[in-house]
C-alpha cells in the first residue's frame, strides 16, 4: 500500500494487485486492515480506528482507492460516489488491436462472480470511454473514462469486443499477466472534498506488475495536450506534446495555485 493523500477526513491510497479491499470468506489481509494499522501506528491512536469504505476495487486491480476518516466524510463521499460525480479514469493492457479511441454503452447483469453483456431491457446500463495511447505485438495501452460503476465493467466490456484484460482467464485471456494480477489500474481519480468542497485529483503509477509491458509499449509513446475549460463548456489548449507524465504535473501545479478553472489532459492524434 502506498500513501498518496491524508488528511483528518481522507486517506488516498494506491492499493496494490492482488490484495482484497474489505474481507471475505477467504480471511487474507485486506486493504482496510492494513489502511486501519497504519493510521494507529502513525497518529498513534488508542481503541479502534474508524475508517471507511466508498468505493471498491476488484482485487486483481492496481490503483487509487479513496478512504473516508471520519462518518461524516463517509457519507458525503457516498453521495457523490451514488451520483457519479467523481471521474475516474484507468489503464489497461488488452489483447488485440482497439480501436483509437470510441464509447461503449451495454447492458451489463451480474451473475453471482461474473457479469456479462445482455440484451434490453435486462441488466443496467454501462458505460465507458476509451482511447487507445499505444499498440505493440498485439497488445494495446488503453485509457478508459468510466461514466458507471457496474460490477467488472471494464473487464466485461473489453472482453465481449474480443480484448480481454491481460492475466483475466475469467473473461477469457490467453495472454498471462502476473500471478494475482490482472492488468488494469485505477489510474486517477478527481472527487470533492467532503468538507472543503475542492476538486481533488489523485495518480497512482502502477507497480513492478506493469513495468516491463509499460516499457516494452513505451516506444513513440502517445503525446498529450493539456486544457482548459471555461463555463461554457468549451475548451482552450494551454500546452501541447507533452508526456503523461508532465501533463499530470502541469494541471496539478495549476491546481495547487488556485486557479478556479477546471483543467484535463487529451491525447493528441499526431
Amino acid at each position: 500500500m502506498e500513501i498518496l493523500y491524508v488528511d483528518n477526513h481522507l486517506l488516498v491510497v494506491n492499493k496494490p494487485a492482488g490484495q482484497l479491499v474489505q474481507g471475505d470468506q477467504t480471511g487474507r489481509p485486506t486493504l482496510l486492515d492494513e489502511a486501519r494499522a497504519w493510521i494507529k501506528t502513525t497518529y498513534a491512536r488508542p481503541g479502534q480506528v474508524f475508517l471507511g469504505l466508498v468505493h471498491r476495487l476488484d482485487r486483481k486491480a492496481s490503483g487509487v482507492v479513496v478512504l473516508a476518516r471520519t462518518s461524516k466524510a463517509a457519507a458525503r463521499l457516498s453521495d457523490e460516489i451514488r451520483n457519479h460525480r467523481p471521474r475516474k479514469s484507468y489503464w489497461a493492457l488488452v489483447e488485440g488491436a482497439v480501436a483509437d479511441r470510441g464509447q461503449w454503452v451495454d447492458r451489463l447483469e451480474r451473475r453471482s462472480y461474473t457479469s456479462q453483456v445482455v440484451a434490453a431491457p435486462y441488466g443496467k446500463e454501462a458505460r465507458l470511454n476509451f482511447q487507445c495511447l499505444n499498440r505493440k505485438q498485439g497488445i494495446s495501452l488503453v485509457e478508459i473514462d468510466l461514466e458507471t460503476g457496474r460490477h467488472h465493467q471494464i473487464r466485461v466490456q473489453f472482453a465481449a469486443r474480443g480484448h480481454p484484460i491481460l492475466g483475466d482467464r475469467r473473461y477469457g485471456a490467453r495472454q498471462a499477466f502476473f500471478e494475482e494480477a490482472i492488468a488494469l489500474h485505477a489510474r486517477q481519480m478527481v472527487i470533492r472534498h467532503p468538507t472543503s468542497g475542492q476538486d481533488m485529483r489523485f495518480t497512482a503509477d502502477p507497480g513492478r506488475a506493469w513495468s516491463a509491458w509499460k516499457n516494452n509499449l513505451s516506444e513513440n509513446a502517445r503525446r498529450y495536450r493539456v486544457v482548459r475549460q471555461d463555463d461554457n463548456g468549451q475548451h482552450f489548449e494551454v500546452a501541447r506534446n507533452l508526456s503523461e507524465q508532465d501533463a499530470d504535473r502541469l494541471i496539478a501545479d495549476f491546481e495547487q495555485r488556485g486557479h478556479k478553472q477546471t483543467y484535463d489532459k487529451e491525447a493528441q492524434d499526431g
